[in-house]
């Protein structure tokens, strides 16, 4: 159980929610695991839904506090809320803001430095750390380049520049990411992005991981409210959850590629866990696929110290975090949004 800007996480499996005069009891067969205050609360969100009271769910349906019902693998089930109050106010705002497009790049550009930072932060880490295993002059250049592109894009208000700067900036850190793998190089490495379909080892696991994060992301959004498939950065187009696309930016590189690069050079997918098709596409085999996501959700218990809050979380609940954040800029609760700067 963690709360979090007024948002009740409970992240424990096989959890029932009930009511106990103004309080939200947490019960586990006989065990009560917890007991909350409603009062300051704006949403709750069960993840492993094993049932919810009528009564909790009565109480706050009046009292406009939405419960979010999720997988334990962080996949979006339902939302319960009450009569519309603030939710049709938040997602006219957030349509409103989408169809300006100076609006927008005021929120895309943030992300995009949240995206850029992260990428110099992995450069810099891998100086850090591996000085005698990469070229820690080219590593240092690259991460020079990626904050002088920073800084062209915190005042910039046109998203097609700001697509440009980003897409000079991908340049950059992708003709690094090879030198990024330290194992097993005969098998993985990376020479230029592929998607559909990925063409080698490394594009599929990157293809999958980014997959997962996009599913986390447009849950999370949903979560509070937003709709995932109006951006700002990535304009609408019907089927893309362009929001969803736009939050995980900025942890593309420091959740997936991290992710990613670690199950490589420890070597806990190899070439066996990968199959070449007929049409030159890569995939991952059944075992490949299992051992990926039971890493993938291993990583999201891990704990860690969000960098704006200040509060310790787990990484499984950054994009419920961010996801609160935007929805509370786009209500004028802060003046900025803060984009995952990890440090």
């Amino acid at each position: 159980m963690k709360k979090l800007l007024n948002t009740l996480f409970i992240t424990q499996p096989d959890v029932y929610l009930s009511l106990d005069g103004d309080n939200i009891v947490l019960l586990k067969g006989q065990e009560k695991l917890g007991r909350l205050p409603l009062h300051n609360l704006e949403s709750v969100v069960a993840f492993g839904y094993t049932g919810a009271s009528p009564a909790l769910m009565g109480y706050c349906a009046e009292r406009n506090i939405s419960i979010v019902f999720m997988t334990m693998t962080g996949r979006f089930l339902a939302r319960v809320i009450g009569a519309s109050k603030g939710n049709v106010i938040l997602r006219k705002k957030q349509c409103l803001v989408s169809e300006d497009e100076v609006l927008s790049a005021r929120i895309a550009r943030n992300f995009i430095i949240g995206k850029i930072y992260n990428h110099k932060w992995i450069l810099e880490r891998m100086t850090r750390d591996y000085p005698l295993r990469i070229n820690v002059e080219q590593f240092k250049a690259g991460s020079q380049h990626l904050s002088s592109i920073m800084l062209s894009i915190r005042e910039c208000e046109n998203l097609e520049r700001i697509r440009g700067l980003e897409g000079q900036a991908a340049l950059t850190y992708n003709q690094l990411f090879d030198h990024m793998i330290l194992q097993q190089k005969e098998d993985f490495y990376f020479q230029t992005r592929s998607r559909r379909p990925p063409l080698d080892n490394v594009n599929a696991m990157l293809s999958l991981a980014y997959t997962l994060l996009a599913n986390d992301t447009a849950s999370a959004l949903e979560g509070v409210g937003l709709d995932a498939y109006v951006g700002f950065l990535h304009r609408d187009r019907p089927g893309r959850a362009s929001l969803a696309l736009d939050l995980m930016e900025e942890l593309r590189g420091i959740y997936a590629d991290k992710f990613v690069l670690t199950l490589i050079n420890k070597k806990v997918i190899n070439k066996e866990d990968f199959v070449r098709k007929e049409n030159g596409s890569v995939i991952m085999t059944d075992d490949g696929r299992k051992k990926f996501l039971a890493a993938w959700q291993n990583k999201k218990q891990e704990k860690i110290t969000h960098p704006y809050l200040g509060e310790k979380i787990s990484w499984g609940l950054v994009p419920h975090a961010q996801a609160l954040l935007l929805a509370r800029h786009l209500r004028n609760d802060l003046d900025e949004y803060p984009p995952f700067l990890w440090k």
